[in-house]
């Protein structure tokens, strides 16, 4: 632990711009299966959401699935994702800089997603030199954001402590997850018009601020006597 800080990105929306190919992959794919379902749906109801509690709270208002549909139609879901971010996707404006400019701390992803996925961004947008194989997926350690146990977990393994790490992410449930993880949070909020930042998150508005916000933080860390 020799730096002041240790740095927990989201990805979906924080690292890479997927949201809108995600939103998209779902309204294709999810009425296919008899959930009615709209981009614009995701977009301002679901953002960074489990999967899977998306589909209950749908099957709640349409209908159960019958069985096996589930699987099938997130594997059609996943299949279609991973084709759409392997031909499109990029990274969040600004961030590849920011990222740059941030190599002096340790550096994560802690996503909802699963894992394959979380690579498949990364190695897409370029990003997955920053990061190595410090990849947190709540699918492989069981637990989902806004539950900090997510972020506590990647904590834990990356050997620091909650008040000495910071979350990056865009999604309310992340920014959620690590104001109750007990962590400094960063929200980078894409829609300052329509979303509140909580009460204390540090609200940016692009990516290129973040390393005067991390520096900033780190300055304040309590040195050792």
């Amino acid at each position: 632990m020799t730096s002041p800080l240790c740095l927990l990105f989201d990805s979906d929306g924080t690292l890479v711009d997927s949201e809108i190919l995600l939103a998209q992959v779902m309204a294709e794919t999810l009425p296919r299966y008899g959930l009615p379902f709209t981009a614009r749906q995701y977009m301002e109801e679901f953002r960074g959401v489990r999967f899977l509690a998306i589909v209950r709270q749908l099957e709640a208002c349409h209908g159960a699935l019958g069985d096996g549909r589930f699987q099938a139609m997130e594997d059609d879901m996943r299949a279609r994702m991973e084709a759409r971010m392997r031909e499109e996707l990029e990274a969040i404006d600004g961030m590849p800089a920011a990222l740059e400019a941030l190599t002096a701390y340790p550096l994560a992803v802690v996503s909802n997603g699963p894992e394959r996925k979380i690579r498949c961004a990364m190695d897409s947008a370029g990003l997955a030199h920053h990061f190595g194989e410090w990849l947190f997926s709540a699918y492989t350690l069981g637990v989902w954001k806004p539950d900090p146990a997510l972020y506590l977990k990647a904590a834990e393994a990356l050997g620091y402590p909650p008040e000495r790490c910071v979350v990056i992410d865009d999604a309310a449930v992340g920014v959620a997850a690590g104001l109750a993880a007990g962590m400094r949070v960063v929200h980078l909020n894409h829609f300052p018009d329509e979303e509140t930042t909580p009460e204390g998150a540090i609200a940016i508005g692009h990516a290129g601020e973040l390393p005067a916000v991390i520096a900033e933080l780190a300055a304040k860390v309590p040195q050792p006597v």
